[in-house]
């Protein structure tokens, strides 16, 4: 059977906030993936590569993927580290 992995993903760069960042998230790993030769972008004719599941919680996914039979790969989140700022911190160093 296909392999899957099961993440929470993460912020995007252009974010300041958590938005979207709730769900979990099970998505299909592809198999040999291919250059097109003319424009060279990745390009494969695995078409379970275009699934991405979204879960509410991290024991639906997994309950989802036992009951299917898919082999998969769970991804934990890393825990943020906050660092709190201060504008006056700028000048008093």
């Amino acid at each position: 059977m296909k392999k899957a992995k099961i993440y929470k993903p993460n912020k995007t760069a252009m974010q300041s906030g958590l938005g979207k960042t709730d769900k979990w998230v099970l998505e299909y790993e592809s198999e040999n993936p291919s250059t097109n030769p003319l424009m060279g972008w990745e390009s494969s004719t695995d078409t379970y590569s275009v699934f991405k599941l979204e879960f509410s919680t991290k024991e639906l996914a997994i309950n989802y993927a036992k009951k299917k039979k898919i082999d998969f790969e769970l991804i934990e989140p890393k825990k943020r580290k906050i660092v709190k700022k201060s504008y006056a911190d700028n000048f008093l160093n």
